[in-house]
């Protein structure tokens, strides 16, 4: 459909409408999960739903979809599009909202022209993609596809002490559905890149073909406490030294790799955090990536060797947690194909890559054929009221989009 394309200006003016939600007090967009902001958000999505005339549907963990099934497909597998809604703190507009807007503004052009579709259409905002409030990250999306059963989801425990399934139901998203209720055909997710490829090639869009596998963990080093004056170098056991030697060996052993590993510690605290004090106690996050399971596996391995030679040197105690573990994902080669041909009929420069943040596509890929289409993210930044891509490169993508799945849905 390369000579149809979407409501610009409607697609422009919900992303600005639905990132002026949840603003807190500072200024800052925050969204958490089921969160009084969520409800609002969430709020103004089932109105476009509603307004755009399509089923309305909420599952147990809080996914909200809208399906476009005429009558000639109710026997068939939807075509199932979406993204999230729900932000990190102090956010920006584009991340998740977009796909899911998107897909939105796809089903209603679709509509208007006159367009018969094979099968159903849906578009889907998963809860707690972000997994700031709730962990693990993606759970809408996990819990969906079986990976996650739900009442153990809903007895999660927040940061702020909150359980998801009472929150949900506080803010009216506890639905009747059960998760997985339908069974798509296929899935497809349009998203910012979150990263400086695409800006750095000058291209205007990605056709994502894996993903890479993640590794969440929680290191605690124990030590002893004592006096920062009166004890000497050699006979302390500072659990704040041995956390900065972890965090120097994952960084210099993913810069000297030639893979696309990459390592990061994004939580740290010291027990008792007291300027005088020497750490008894260090706890930190270590996030290992990498698209190939047999790599992710050696830096884990690695990782652990480490820890066990930092114990015996250091003379502390060293405990590990598993927070979360996902596989790498291959996505589907024949939408992979299909999303790159919409990009050549209208003349938009594209490659393949990987993308490096965990999404819901990698979720809802377990129980069906899917893949993703990246737009630009101008400076590659994300998670930040910073993030942009152009009007230009955000209309591309949904117009990209748009073929794809007008291609997907044609009379087979």
């Amino acid at each position: 459909m390369s000579n149809t394309s979407i409501d610009a200006s409607r697609l422009l003016g919900r992303l600005a409408e639905l990132g002026a939600i949840g603003c807190d007090a500072d200024g800052r967009l925050v969204r958490l999960a089921a969160s009084d902001a969520d409800k609002l958000g969430r709020d103004r999505l089932v109105a476009w739903i509603e307004a755009a005339g399509l089923e309305l549907a909420i599952d147990r963990i809080g996914n909200i979809f809208g399906i476009w099934a005429p009558d000639s497909t109710q026997d068939r597998a939807p075509l199932l599009l979406g993204s999230h809604i729900d932000t990190v703190i102090d956010a920006g507009i584009y991340d998740g909202c977009y796909g899911v807007l998107s897909a939105l503004e796809v089903i209603e052009t679709l509509k208007a022209s006159g367009f018969a579709p094979s099968r159903p259409i849906a578009v889907a905002a998963f809860t707690n993609e972000e997994g700031v409030r709730y962990a693990p990250d993606m759970m809408g999306s996990l819990v969906y596809a079986g990976g996650l059963d739900v009442e153990t989801a809903l007895a999660t425990r927040g940061t702020d002490g909150s359980l998801l399934g009472d929150e949900l139901k506080r803010i009216g998203y506890a639905g009747e559905k059960e998760p997985g209720f339908l069974k798509p055909h296929a899935y497809i997710e349009l998203h910012i890149e979150q990263g400086p490829v695409l800006e750095r090639e000058g291209l205007s869009l990605g056709a994502v073909e894996n993903l890479q596998g993640i590794s969440w963990q929680r290191v605690t080093i124990e030590g002893d406490a004592n006096h920062a004056g009166t004890t000497p170098m050699t006979m302390r056991r500072d659990a704040g030294h041995a956390s900065a030697r972890v965090i120097t060996f994952l960084r210099e052993r993913a810069m000297a790799s030639n893979t696309q590993t990459v390592a990061t510690v994004g939580c740290l605290e010291f027990q008792p955090n007291a300027i005088n004090v020497i750490p008894s106690k260090a706890i930190f996050t270590v996030d290992l990536r990498d698209p190939d399971e047999d790599r992710l596996k050696e830096e884990e391995a690695a990782l652990a060797r480490f820890l066990e030679s930092l114990s015996a040197e250091e003379q502390v105690t060293i405990s590990v947690e598993r927070l979360a573990r996902f596989e790498p994902v291959k996505f589907d080669e024949g939408i992979v194909a299909t999303i790159e041909a919409a990009a050549r009929a209208r003349a938009l420069p594209c490659r393949r890559m990987t993308s490096g943040a965990g999404r819901d596509a990698q979720m809802i890929a377990r129980i069906a054929p899917s893949a993703m289409i990246f737009v630009p993210s101008k400076g590659g930044i994300s998670h930040n009221p910073r993030e942009f891509t152009s009007h230009d490169d955000l209309v591309a993508g949904a117009d990209v989009l748009l073929d794809v799945v007008s291609t997907l849905t044609q009379e087979e």
